[in-house]
């Protein structure tokens, strides 16, 4: 990886190339909302996650997407239920999102949820949510895409909670 005097990373060659922290960093500067996505696992029991991947995909028919790392330890729960939430959530559930984020046995400890479509955990400190069938799963690198189908879905008028440069946000104003 050669650095063009700015900083920034340029790529040579192949991934072998690139420093992970780098562009970790990189990715970093892409600010996202924060979601957790459930579903169940072994015997109905709630599973979640953290994470910053999602995206709106298509209106018609309605699709979005989010990535799990084929190392999570709650891989095999979603390869194997047909449903999940995507729970974006607000600037109130901080708290919330750390909790799903790290490794824990029972990361719903203390957490208000319902049981939405397909049984999933549907959390209550949320923006939106979008209950969904998975549509189709690709495995790409270190991460595995899931693609769903969007079968009921509610939103409010709070304030997300925000990620950016490795670190939580609230929303500022509008420009």
């Amino acid at each position: 990886m050669a650095d063009d005097g700015r900083g920034l990373g340029t790529i040579r060659s192949h991934s072998a190339d690139i420093d992970h922290t780098l562009l970790r960093e990189a990715f970093g500067c892409f600010a996202t909302g924060v979601a957790i996505i459930t579903t169940l696992g072994a015997h109905g029991s709630p599973v979640g996650l953290t994470v910053n991947s999602f995206s709106s995909v298509s209106l018609d028919p309605p699709l979005i997407l989010w990535s799990l790392s084929v190392h999570a330890p709650s891989l095999d729960a979603f390869r194997q239920h047909e449903g999940f939430a995507v729970n974006i959530m607000s600037e109130e559930a901080k708290d919330v999102v750390q909790q799903f984020a790290r490794p824990s046995n029972d990361k719903f400890a203390n957490v208000s949820w319902q049981r939405g479509n397909h049984g999933v955990p549907v959390l209550e400190e949320i923006v939106a949510v979008f209950e969904c069938r998975t549509e189709s799963r690709i495995l790409k690198g270190d991460h595995e895409i899931y693609v769903g189908i969007v079968e009921r879905f509610s939103r409010n008028k709070q304030h997300p909670l925000l990620f950016h440069h490795g670190r939580y946000k609230k929303l500022g104003a509008d420009l």
